[in-house]
């Protein structure tokens, strides 16, 4: 693939979704992607459903664009290879616990001997040092040790975590930006270096509109269910039929939202003139924005709102997201993937670039399809080699 990253190769040790994510968003922008995956079982998630055709959707939305070797880890010689692969190898990304790869005898210092240029990026739970270096970080445990799930869920009620990997993808953001950044000071000066991202520490990074009150202020925010904690009125509301979102985030458009409502009363009102009084308020201005909005379907409050200058919308499910024509025709967030067997959709890279565009979704390779071609191509292996490796369960 051609790509803003065409012609950098990175070694993806990434498993299950924020390592693996990571190495998505990469091969998305073009870099040649070598996931690596032990023999016989490669990663977790090719166990995990939805399938198609006995393949599953999720490793493949997780691993498209990639190419797939197996090397085993756990052996002298599988570890020989990876050293190889390393000195022709820009990046390098996995998402062991912390000392992992030095026990494999594969850790940074011994990579960054062998390739002083090599970036070398390690999302964890929670980062390479501190007291709760050693703990497995599983993404309901960033969420909840984050503050995330504390902040999450209808008001008086139980938090909840969020109800997607959300530690997981930020950190896989995170480490991608922390790589991509990595790299390019490296073709400045010549020198890698170790990226290190914790999920933990991704999630408390998102939260800093929660920590700046805490931090500033003393206030530990609470779960406030879809209400926003420094502005009002921004919160769903009941319609006739279904429920929407207004987003009003300053006084102006809260006047405006007054005009389209025919209510000047309340544009007058002490009670809700300036933003710090409507969100002491937020209840009693609901009650009048929700008696308004009750003579009409959500359709039609989201339109009017539109037009008057609102920022307002339907709170959609996935299916209609699917097909809304906006996301799934002119962002094209929904491509499909076609094999010689089946074809099926993916959820699209999110990243837009005009001049390198992600045009076209590749597969995700089968367990260690490519191992034979990369380790001949990087690893200088013949095939007899390769297949004596293989019979040893080495690749």
């Amino acid at each position: 693939m051609s790509g803003a990253l065409a012609g950098v190769t990175v070694l993806d040790l990434g498993r299950v979704v924020a390592g693996a994510y990571c190495g998505m968003l990469l091969a998305d922008m073009g870099a040649t992607v070598i996931k690596v995956e032990a023999p016989h079982l490669g990663d977790d998630t090719r166990g995990f459903g939805p399938y198609v055709d006995g393949e599953s959707a999720f490793y493949t939305h997780f691993n498209r664009n990639k190419k797939g070797i197996t090397l085993n880890l756990k052996s002298k010689e599988g570890c020989d290879i990876l050293c190889k692969l390393v000195e022709n190898a820009d990046i390098l990304i996995e998402n062991f616990r912390p000392g992992t790869m030095e026990r494999f005898g594969v850790g940074y210092n011994r990579l960054h001997e062998i390739n002083p240029k090599l970036v070398y990026g390690s999302v964890t739970g929670f980062g390479s040092n501190g007291p709760y270096r050693d703990r497995p970080g599983y993404d309901i445990i960033a969420q909840a040790m984050s503050g995330l799930i504390s902040v999450t869920g209808v008001e008086d009620g139980t938090p909840v975590r969020a109800g997607t990997s959300f530690g997981d993808i930020m950190g896989g953001i995170s480490l991608a930006l922390g790589v991509v950044s990595a790299y390019v000071y490296a073709g400045k000066t010549g020198k890698g270096q170790f990226v290190d991202v914790s999920l933990t520490d991704s999630l408390l990074s998102a939260l800093m509109i929660v920590s700046v009150y805490h931090l500033n202020g003393g206030v530990v925010p609470k779960p406030t269910g879809n209400r926003y904690l420094i502005s009002a009125p921004y919160d769903s509301f009941h319609t006739a039929d279904d429920d929407i979102v207004v987003a009003c985030g300053n006084n102006k458009l809260f006047r405006q939202l007054t005009e389209v409502m025919g209510r000047p009363d309340l544009r007058d009102n002490p009670l809700f003139a300036q933003n710090e009084t409507r969100k002491d308020n937020h209840l009693l201005l609901k009650r009048e924005l929700e008696e308004w909005l009750s003579g009409m379907c959500a359709e039609r409050a989201v339109d009017i709102l539109l037009q008057g200058g609102i920022p307002a919308g339907r709170i959609q499910s996935i299916d209609q997201v699917v097909l809304d024509a906006h996301f799934s025709g002119a962002r094209e967030m929904f491509p499909v993937i076609k094999t010689k067997k089946r074809k099926f959709r993916i959820t699209a890279n999110h990243i837009k670039m005009n001049e390198t565009p992600t045009e076209e979704y590749q597969n995700a390779p089968a367990l260690g399809e490519h191992t034979l071609e990369l380790l001949s191509k990087l690893a200088g292996l013949n095939p007899e080699d390769i297949q004596a490796l293989k019979q040893k369960d080495i690749v």
